[in-house]
């Protein structure tokens, strides 16, 4: 379920509702194919108020006064906009204004990176990313993660009344391309026919609508945005536990690693990631991850 801020999302939701999406682009080096850049102006950057000390940590960053965030872009809730320039709130976007000003940078750039080229540790010129990545042992091969913000499940997106936990294996999936829904429905869904693997959300989203696939397989929480967008068309029928939570992503070694899990400490600690998921989560998910039926397999 994406994260509960690691103390309590779902309470949080719950107070809101009872109660994400990702777009790519690869013709920049390291698959950007778009960048803004805010700086900070009375104590916010774009629609996000920062708390904290300013400049209490140091971080070593790719443009001087800046710090430089990929992300899949954009995502509703987590990164909010219709384009790159358009995004100036979100969870992950003021997550970052929030490790921006700690770290004492005016600046927050935002690229637009595809997300395979970035958990292949392929993506450059940037210091860190925040795309919902559930943190993996096979990607810690090529990059490094941060400590978790959010906790990660893989839901079940479909039209109502078709896709059951019986028989999801006999349907045709849809995944996409190097996420760990993917590898989920390899592995361990294991369906008779071979998943359709996507490149983005939106070509996923567009062949379930159109009856090409059955099912979308994904994290919860992007899931449960989607099916929100689509107005009664689609639901979240289902979910399965995977015990794996997001992280920011950043350079295999990178001397940054640490100085960001204080900072995410820090934001843990005095209820500011708990105060970004109710604030940018709740409405965006148009429900609670954990009131989602758990299935097995």
């Amino acid at each position: 379920m994406r994260r509960r801020p690691l103390r309590t999302l779902v309470p949080a939701l719950a107070v809101l509702a009872a109660a994400a999406l990702s777009g790519c682009g690869e013709n920049a080096p390291g698959g950007s194919s778009g960048a803004s850049v805010t700086t900070a102006k009375d104590g916010r950057y774009g629609d996000c108020e920062v708390s904290g000390k300013k400049g209490g940590v140091k971080l070593k960053t790719v443009s001087s006064g800046t710090l430089t965030v990929a992300g899949d872009l954009p995502s509703r809730g987590w990164w909010n906009g219709e384009t790159v320039d358009d995004i100036k709130s979100g969870f992950e976007y003021c997550l970052a204004a929030n490790i921006a000003h700690r770290a004492g940078l005016d600046k927050l750039s935002i690229r637009n990176v595809s997300f395979d080229a970035m958990v292949a540790g392929k993506g450059n010129g940037f210091d860190l990313a925040m795309a919902e990545i559930s943190i993996t042992d096979e990607r810690k091969k090529a990059v490094d993660f941060s400590s978790p913000y959010f906790a990660s499940n893989i839901g079940v997106l479909a039209r109502p009344g078709k896709v059951t936990a019986d028989n999801i294996r006999e349907l045709r999936l849809g995944v996409k391309q190097a996420t760990s829904g993917a590898q989920f429905v390899r592995d361990t869904v294991k369906p008779e026919k071979e998943p359709q693997v996507f490149p983005g959300d939106a070509e996923m989203l567009a062949a379930l609508k159109g009856g090409r696939i059955d099912a979308v397989l994904t994290d919860t929480a992007i899931v449960l945005g989607q099916a929100k967008g689509a107005k009664g068309e689609l639901a979240v029928v289902g979910q399965y536990e995977t015990g794996e939570s997001y992280g920011a992503l950043l350079p295999k070694d990178s001397s940054n690693t640490e100085v960001v899990n204080g900072v995410l400490a820090e934001l843990e600690s005095d209820g500011t990631l708990e105060r970004l998921s109710e604030e940018y989560l709740g409405d965006a998910l148009g429900g609670d991850p954990a009131a989602v039926p758990v299935w097995s397999l």
